[in-house]
């Protein structure tokens, strides 16, 4: 009922014109639910989904000089069921300052280098990399909170961003850094990412290429997990094609996750097919369906080692 009550509050402090009269603020966000069928291992269970919904609000005011100061909140929520995250603005929680210059973030949000390398145009389909559909073999390795970041502004279709994520503890701890690196040019799209936090680092490549109808992306990671107990180093990659016509849009992908050095028979391979119908440009009814093959030693998707994960998903996708 709290939670209720502070919503009730920032949405009638939003619709106060006299509190923001020197800036734009925007509500936004996404539901997005499905029905299921998920097997894991030889378990089946049926049921309705939530695939990462949110909303939020971001705003910005004009400094003058080309000088303008922005923010963005973004909370999740559970559509299947209306449940929000505990932490209400853990998505992200962002204060950030633009102009010639380019661009300083403060704050808490996904870092860069994962929209650089997993998360770009038609890999994230077919449902924007969500849910039980998601890519799950990428290796995650950035803390997203206390960071600080800097963008350059885009010079000849070119642009990065660096960031660092405090500790914030008097003793021991470590700092987190991320890096990305975007070029586009007309149907090609390149992207370069690295993350460290202590003992683990990554580094991965994108590509995209869009040719009349058809679309096709692909990516490579490497990761090395030299924390007490690491997992050791790993590669992994993944290639996904979308072919569209009218509002319709047939998707494939496939992605791959080598061995772990010190986790025997750790390597897993993944499956992806999909179809989307867009109502309009907001809104897309969609069929989906993936399988993990894990080996013996690898648990993606289930956490269960060599148990092996599928589901056949219905689904319905809304923006504002």
């Amino acid at each position: 009922m709290q939670k209720n009550h502070f919503l009730l509050a920032t949405l009638a402090l939003l619709g106060t014109s006299a509190a923001f009269a020197q800036s734009s603020v925007t509500l936004y966000g996404r539901i997005n639910t499905s029905v299921e069928r998920v097997k894991i291992g030889g378990q089946s269970t049926s049921g309705v989904y939530n695939n990462a919904s949110r909303f939020g609000f971001k705003g910005q005011e004009d400094l003058g000089g080309g000088l303008k100061a922005g923010f963005q909140l973004e909370s999740g929520f559970d559509s299947s069921d209306g449940t929000v995250a505990s932490r209400f603005f853990g998505r992200q929680a962002e204060v950030n300052l633009s102009g010639n210059f380019g661009l300083v973030r403060l704050g808490t949000f996904i870092t860069e280098s994962y929209y650089a390398v997993a998360d770009y145009g038609v890999l994230d389909q077919p449902n924007h990399d969500t849910g039980h559909i998601s890519d799950a073999l990428y290796s995650y390795g950035m803390r997203d909170t206390n960071k600080i970041a800097y963008r350059t502004p885009t010079f000849s279709n070119f642009w990065l961003e660096g960031a660092v994520s405090a500790h914030e503890q008097t003793t021991g701890g470590d700092y987190a850094y991320d890096l990305a690196a975007n070029w586009e040019s007309g149907p090609l799209a390149l992207g370069a990412g690295y993350t460290k936090l202590g003992d683990y680092n990554d580094f991965g490549l994108r590509g995209q290429y869009t040719f009349g109808a058809f679309q096709i992306g692909a990516y490579y990671q490497r990761a090395d997990d030299d924390t007490v107990g690491g997992k050791g180093k790993r590669d992994a990659a993944r290639v996904t094609g979308q072919y569209a016509f009218g509002a319709s849009e047939l998707v494939a992908g496939f992605g791959w996750a080598g061995k772990w050095d010190n986790r025997p028979d750790s390597n897993a391979r993944q499956y992806i097919l999909g179809y989307n119908y867009n109502l309009s440009k907001r809104t897309k009814l969609y069929g989906a369906y993936t399988k993990v093959d894990n080996k013996a030693g690898a648990d993606y998707a289930t956490s269960i080692a060599g148990a092996d994960f599928s589901t056949f998903a219905l689904g319905l996708r809304h923006n504002f």
